[in-house]
């Protein structure tokens, strides 16, 4: 007799790959349009401020979104080979590593790679490997990279903090105003900034509902579902994709339909997914009930926009992802997380790849688990290079984790 999957799928997910199908389809269209600065195609880093390039009409494709799909798919051993062989260090994160891999080899990239880029934009809000990675790119390509720089934030963003990035902003415009022969509309910013707004809210309403019990969303749906967010903020299409995943979530709750049969282990997961083992790993946790009801990854695209003139709202915005603040401002949100989930404990991935979010999460682990009283779990792996991933031990860490919780069934 074959085993039922102890997990629910979405209905959803059909719209999402024709919604992601015609997103890439419009990307690699690019790759035919040769150089078309009536519409130029970026590169652009997951934190970079995509409203103002929008209304540019300049699209915008993401190498990390990419990288995503190349670990999925099993290729990126092959492509951070051909990286490393070309003299770029294994220590390197894998999703620079598998992109520069896959500039060099596309013929190893599926979707045949990303097409070349007629600008690059990036900004170190997220990791300070971005500058030096699209650097490389600008090199190769021979095309303009801009670069949005915003201040660590040890404590609350400060109105010097603002300005600083705020400056930059209004430079940029006047480097993409040269670049694309167009006058920044302010009234066409201001319409990518409502889109922005209203999808941002749809995709946290959504996140919400998991704090019923049992939850209609579990980990592989919230990093799964969360690819509209990214590369789709500020348009309509990412706005009906999350009005749809609304819906079901919102049925699953009315129904009391959770996202795991028999839910008795609600977690909260912090780092980026391991892409490569999605559901294998999550699986040894739904298997025993657990189920990882809200992430940290995820939720980074979930904050409100704020106030202000767009581009005033532009600057601190990007200037206050979580990954841009001090370890403080993370546990005092993991631990919020806990408290509003209802987490019983939690998991960290120590992800060899994502220096910022990794150093500093036994600092972080300490502070959460003594002010929650909830077990918090580190794994050691990788984002997406699976050489990074030993399965036997994880799998002896995760099923001695979830024994002390016995208690609860």
């Amino acid at each position: 007799m074959v085993k039922q999957r102890n997990y629910r799928p979405l209905v959803s997910t059909k719209a999402l790959q024709k919604t992601m199908g015609r997103y890439y389809a419009l990307t690699n269209y690019h790759r035919y349009w040769g150089k078309p600065l009536h519409r130029p195609l970026a590169w652009v880093t997951s934190g970079a401020p995509v409203e103002l390039l929008r209304a540019f009409k300049i699209h915008s494709a993401y190498p990390e979104q990419y990288a995503a799909i190349y670990s999925a798919r099993q290729a990126t051993v092959s492509l951070c080979e051909v990286a490393e062989t070309a003299g770029y260090s294994q220590d390197l994160c894998s999703y620079a590593r598998s992109n520069i891999g896959g500039v060099l080899r596309p013929d190893l990239a599926p979707l045949g790679g990303m097409p070349k880029p007629d600008l690059l934009v990036a900004c170190n809000n997220i990791c300070g490997t971005v500058l030096k990675w699209y650097e490389v790119l600008a090199r190769h390509f021979n095309v303009p990279l801009l670069v949005l720089d915003t201040p660590y934030l040890t404590g609350e963003l400060t109105p010097q903090a603002k300005d600083y990035v705020l400056e930059q902003l209004n430079s940029m415009a006047l480097e993409l105003e040269k670049i694309t022969g167009r006058k920044l509309n302010q009234k066409s910013l201001a319409k990518q900034m409502r889109l922005s707004a209203e999808i941002t809210s749809l995709w946290k309403e959504t996140r919400q509902y998991c704090q019923v019990s049992p939850s209609p969303l579990n980990a592989p749906d919230l990093f799964i579902h969360m690819a509209p967010i990214v590369v789709l903020r500020g348009s309509q299409a990412g706005i009906d994709y999350y009005r749809k995943l609304k819906a079901e979530v919102k049925e699953r709750v009315n129904l009391s339909q959770g996202a795991i049969n028999d839910e008795r282990i609600r977690l909260v997961w912090d780092n980026i997914a391991i892409w490569p083992q999605l559901f294998t790993f999550y699986k040894l946790f739904a298997e025993k009930g657990a189920c990882f009801v809200t992430d940290t990854y995820s939720g980074g695209w979930a904050t409100d926009h704020a106030p202000g003139t767009p581009m005033e709202s532009l600057a601190a915005t990007y200037t206050e992802v979580f990954l841009n603040r001090s370890p403080e401002y993370r546990a005092n949100q993991l631990i919020s997380l806990i408290r509003d989930y209802k987490a019983n404990g939690f998991v960290m991935h120590s992800n060899r790849s994502c220096k910022p979010y990794s150093l500093v999460q036994e600092v972080i682990r300490r502070k959460v688990m003594r002010e929650t009283g909830v077990p918090g779990l580190m794994i050691e792996a990788d984002m997406a290079d699976p050489r990074a991933y030993a399965e036997e031990p994880v799998r002896n860490r995760v099923q001695a984790f979830l024994e002390t919780f016995d208690e609860l069934t």
